[in-house]
This record gives C-alpha cells, sequence and structure tokens, in this order.
C-alpha cells in the first residue's frame, strides 16, 4: 500500500525546554534543505535538463516553548546599551513558573521586526515552506506575502477563539485583545523572515508565559502596549497551563484549514535532539531525531 504525503509535517519539542539558539539551528537547516531543492531546479531549467531533482520538501511547521531568550531583529542587537543587556540578563527572581533557567539568553535574528521575548509557557509556531509552491484550491496561485502575514494572524485568532476569547489585530503587528478595562494588550507576537520566498519565523503565543520577562524590554518596540497570555486572562478553572500541546495542535489545523481547505493533511511527530538526525536524505522528515508520532 503506497503512503500518501501529508500536506504538512509538524514537529514538536514542548516536552522539553531546548536552548532557543538550537532551534533556530534546527530551523535553518530545514531552511536551506528549501532554498537547496528550488536551486537545483532553477540549475536543471536552466540547463534544458529533463531530469529534475527529486520532490520538494514537505511543508514544516515546528512547535516549541524554549529556555528564556531574548531574540532580536536582524539589525538591532547593536543598539542594546550595555544597561539594558546586563538588566535583561540578570536572573529572574522566584517564584518561577516553570522548571527552567532563570537567566535568558540574548541572540540576533535573521527576522523583521524588533526584540521580543520567548520562554517556557509560550507556544512559538515556525511554519517553513516555500509560499509560491504552495498551492491549493484556495490559492491556486500560492500565497503572497501579505496574505501569508494575514493567514498567520487569523490562524491564532481562531485558535485563541476555542477559549471564548475574543482577538483582533490592530495597525501593529500581532494578535490583540481590547475588550475590557485592562486596555490593548498583546497575547501573540509575529516576526517573520523570506528568502525566495520561503519562510521562517512565525508567531509566539503567550499560553503560560511568566510575563515579567516581557517588564524589561520594549516588547516589538511598542511603547506603551501591555502583554498578556492565555493564563492571565481565563478563569483560574480553566488553566491553560497543561493544554499547550493541544494548543499547538489546534493551531496546526486552523493553518492547514486555511491553507489547503478542509480536506488538508498533516502529521504530527516528536522530536528529541535536534542536532542528531534519524532520517536518510530520501525519507519525508525533517533533520533531528524524531522520536514518533504524536
Amino acid at each position: 500500500m503506497v503512503r500518501l504525503r501529508p500536506n504538512l509535517l509538524h514537529y514538536s519539542t514542548l516536552y522539553r525546554f531546548h536552548k532557543y539558539a538550537a532551534v533556530n539551528d534546527w530551523q535553518q537547516r530545514v531552511v536551506e534543505q528549501f532554498l537547496a531543492h528550488k536551486a537545483a531546479v532553477s540549475k536543471a531549467q536552466h540547463s534544458g535538463s529533463s531530469a529534475l531533482p527529486s520532490e520538494a520538501p514537505t511543508p514544516t511547521i515546528l512547535t516549541f516553548s524554549p529556555q528564556p531568550a531574548y531574540a532580536t531583529g536582524r539589525r538591532e542587537i547593536d543598539s542594546l546599551t550595555p544597561q539594558q543587556v546586563e538588566e535583561m540578563k540578570t536572573p529572574m527572581p522566584a517564584p518561577a513558573k516553570w522548571d527552567a533557567s532563570n537567566v535568558a539568553d540574548i541572540l540576533p535574528t535573521l527576522r523583521g521586526g524588533q526584540i521580543t521575548f520567548h520562554g517556557p509557557g509560550q507556544l512559538v509556531i515556525y511554519p517553513i515552506l516555500d509560499l509560491r509552491a504552495v498551492k491549493s484550491g484556495l490559492w491556486p496561485k500560492g500565497l503572497g506575502v501579505r496574505d501569508y502575514v494575514n493567514l498567520l494572524e487569523e490562524t491564532t485568532i481562531r485558535t485563541v477563539g476555542r477559549f471564548g476569547i475574543n482577538a483582533t489585530r490592530t495597525e501593529n503587528p500581532g494578535v490583540w485583545l481590547t475588550e475590557g478595562a485592562k486596555g490593548e494588550r498583546k497575547i501573540a507576537a509575529l516576526g517573520v523572515h523570506l528568502r525566495r520566498n520561503v519562510t521562517s519565523f512565525g508567531v509566539g503565543l503567550n499560553v503560560a508565559t511568566d510575563l515579567r520577562w516581557f517588564d524589561r524590554i520594549v516588547g516589538c518596540g511598542l511603547v506603551g502596549k501591555g502583554t498578556t497570555s492565555l493564563e492571565n486572562e481565563l478563569p483560574e478553572k480553566d488553566n491553560p497551563r497543561d493544554q499547550i500541546q493541544q494548543i499547538s495542535k489546534w493551531w496546526v489545523e486552523e493553518f492547514v484549514r486555511g491553507v489547503w481547505g478542509p480536506e488538508g493533511s498533516y502529521e504530527s511527530w516528536r522530536l528529541g535532539d535536534l542536532s542528531q538526525s534519524d532520517n536518510e536524505p530520501s525519507n519525508w522528515h525533517a533533520p533531528g531525531q524524531v522520536l514518533g508520532r504524536l
């Protein structure tokens, strides 16, 4: 029996807190697979060869919750003052919400935008796909950049809506809550990078994040804007802390539906050591130690 290839592969490391740098390295390895395939196709077409490269990598999503880290945009890290760096590296005092480091790493990334925080209790979602190659009944010509950003926001809004929370867009990037006495507050940050239409980075949804980390920065450069989480917005009896894996699957379901429609398919897998690989190049899987299905 021939195994049908899914539209998307979802990998999760949510059962452990990896260093953000390790996750970012894994992401770049997957991006390079996409870029190498595009380069091989282009070379074959220009040479007039009838032998095209093997199938393109499968669109991929990584969901994770890392050790504490402040991630900057590609040109921002040199603008941080020594005082800012010292404050960000100061250990977070107890009580800590999670059994993780209480000292944050600081590192630059390739994405646009300004500094943000990633850490335990946050659902970080990094889709990696070729926007122009993703063709479906909904997107017969592939996705444009604006289409893609809207899709990330709408997917997050729908996922948060499963808890009865009315999230929305504003003039600022990300997903926001605007109702109630707390004022305008961001529940999910958004930052992407594209190279030859191949995406990286994505969404950071605060599920049960320790919001004190955000007090040390001006998140995404937006002065005077608050930050919140699902845990902060929901009654204690509805605490989403133990639902982060399920929330990640809801997000992936919504994303697949938004790209391929109700007939879209995906598989979810659990990753172990991100630096290892159990996969032969001919396999569908991205790099990393694949531990089994979710």
